[in-house]
């Protein structure tokens, strides 16, 4: 099922049982009840419980956002390092060029291949690319230079495998949920209680208060599929992908 299928779904539950509940506690109300008798209390406590939910809602979007953006960064990162490997080891002779190029697009096409779907499902990354990069650091540090001009490209080439290491690295920690479970009890709880407040104002079955409570319900399932969504970095919707390694390596694509 398409996420937004399963958001759509979400937000209009949300009316809906807002909206029920609604028609059915006014059908309970007397008819001599007064509204404007809710208690100021209650209305501040409303309106401080609110803003504190807003607050701890815009610290998690930002939050998972910030992941987002790292995550993507990890992956640009490793593919950019990758390159300079492929292209730095152009001062070698034919044979350790050739082994390094391609001991770089194996790494790459498992990446893109068969580790990315790996790490979406499972959270985690390969013990094959993980021996695949170690194969490419030695066939990069086991060269002995020659003369001066490959020994000036030596350094440079041990360093990016090294950046690769530290990406690969970073792309393993954005695998992981960014938000724990205690965190998501509080949302949650946070939102039912928040949504729940609206009856302590003794809400009417008038069409503006009802489009408004339908609304209000509806914002806060959507902010928290928003929060869901980017909650995993590489496995949903609006995740990273591995864009970087397909644009800078598009002859290692099956």
């Amino acid at each position: 099922m398409s996420e937004w299928v399963v958001l759509s779904i979400a937000m209009a539950a949300a009316c809906a049982v807002v909206l029920a509940i609604t028609v059915i506690n006014q059908r309970r109300v007397a008819d001599d009840d007064d509204p404007s008798e809710t208690p100021d209390v209650i209305e501040y406590m409303t309106m401080m419980i609110g803003v504190v939910y807003a607050i701890v809602l815009g610290l998690a979007i930002a939050g998972v956002w910030e992941a987002r953006g790292a995550a993507e960064d990890s992956v640009r990162h490793e593919a950019q390092a990758l390159h300079e490997v492929s292209a730095r080891a152009e001062v070698y002779p034919a044979e350790a060029r050739a082994r390094i190029r391609d001991s770089v697009d194996a790494y790459v096409s498992h990446v893109v291949n068969t580790e990315w779907r790996h790490m979406v499902e499972k959270g985690e990354l390969t013990g094959e690319g993980t021996r695949l990069l170690e194969q490419m650091r030695r066939d990069v540090t086991d060269y002995v230079p020659k003369n001066d001009h490959e020994g000036q490209a030596y350094q440079p080439l041990v360093d990016q495998v090294a950046a690769v290491d530290d990406a690969r690295g970073a792309r393993r920690q954005g695998a992981e949920a960014t938000m724990p479970g205690v965190v998501w009890f509080g949302l949650v709880t946070g939102a039912a209680v928040t949504v729940g407040l609206i009856f302590t104002l003794q809400i009417r079955r008038t069409f503006r208060e009802l489009l408004l409570a339908g609304l209000f319900s509806a914002l806060i399932a959507f902010l928290l599929f928003l929060i869901w969504d980017f909650d995993a970095p590489f496995g949903r919707g609006l995740s990273a992908t591995p864009g970087p390694f397909t644009e800078l390596f598009p002859h290692v694509l099956r």
